[in-house]
């Protein structure tokens, strides 16, 4: 396995670009890049000549998170100014406005059926799902105190949600925490089932095999790499490399390999077979906040591709082999 420069483009926002997705392929058209960035806009690119597709504007402070439905049709972006926009990718127009309380909208992903959209929730120490028929609030799944705290304790549950991920088969949903525990709920009984440890600093990122329901990946402050039994509740292994924070995971769809991005710097891909990096690209003069494999269809795809993204306002694409 091996990552390939392909492009790169300077300035790609006007502020740092804070989060990056790929909206699959429809039926006529191919699947496209899309970046969320501190100058409060989303942008739309073209995979490969990066050439902008279009600019949705609309939030008033910086987006922390764009997520694209598994259809390809409409998307999301949630801001700092605690909206979450929907709309759709081909006309830019408005489906929904989903609003909540101030420092409650953080990562957000569509289940793989694109039913629900899951929303870290923040301070509120839950993540809210929402109807994507109705766009109406439906859950709220509330992380749970940890063992031994006693209510008296001032910091609250001490449960800031920062992070989420759906298991492949939308059964189960997984979200990690400030305080670096992760929380793992049933989705369909709305039902708490246990944390999983290991890392004691912020989990900023984290994703399940799209090959294993069972095995979940984490991303740390802590500058390590966790897998887990999420169903067992054992870490299963612990990859390390960066020199600092680990601010993006994303696993390949063959499930073969791992794309981590960190405030080092660097973008680093990982054999999970080996539990080690194979390769460390530097394409990025400062912290690298997404890291995205495309996914699987569309035509006249070939090579399997990588995004990242940064603070130096750039966007990278690799192809990977």
């Amino acid at each position: 396995m091996k990552l390939a420069g392909l492009k790169s483009i300077e300035n790609a926002h006007d502020e740092s670009i804070w989060a990056v997705t790929w909206v699959p392929a429809t039926e006529t058209r191919q699947s496209l890049l899309l970046t969320g960035s501190l100058d409060e806009s989303v942008k739309l690119w073209k995979p490969d000549e990066l050439h902008n597709q279009g600019t949705n504007t609309g939030h008033c402070l910086g987006v922390v998170s764009v997520a694209a439905h598994p259809s390809g049709v409409i998307a999301a972006s949630a801001s700092l100014d605690s909206f979450i926009r929907v709309f759709d990718v081909d006309t830019n127009s408005t489906i929904a406005t989903l609003e909540s309380p101030p420092s409650e909208v953080w990562q957000m992903q569509f289940d793989p059926r694109g039913i629900n959209l899951a929303v870290a929730g923040g301070g509120s120490a839950a993540v809210k799902i929402w109807d994507t028929a109705t766009w109406e609030l439906i859950a709220t799944l509330i992380v749970p105190r940890p063992e031994g705290s006693k209510p008296s304790d001032k910091s609250g549950s001490g449960k800031f949600v920062l992070s989420v991920a759906w298991s492949p088969d939308g059964k189960r949903l997984a979200c990690g925490c400030m305080d670096g525990t992760i929380s793992v709920f049933d989705v369909s009984r709305a039902k708490f089932l246990h944390h999983l440890e290991g890392h004691f600093m912020p989990v900023r990122s984290l994703v399940y095999s799209p090959v294993d329901t069972r095995v979940l990946f984490t991303g740390s402050d802590d500058s390590h790499i966790h897998m887990y039994d999420a169903e067992g509740k054992s870490m299963v292994g612990a990859m390390s490399g960066h020199a600092s924070w680990v601010l993006s995971v994303d696993v390949s769809p063959d499930g073969a390999a791992l794309a981590t991005g960190s405030s080092d710097r660097t973008v680093r891909l990982w054999d999970l077979k080996m539990r080690a990096a194979v390769q460390t690209m530097s394409n990025h003069t400062d912290q690298v906040w997404g890291v995205a494999f495309r996914p699987p269809g569309g035509t006249g795809v070939r090579a399997g591709r990588l995004a990242s993204v940064s603070d130096d306002k750039s966007i990278s694409l690799y192809d990977y082999s």
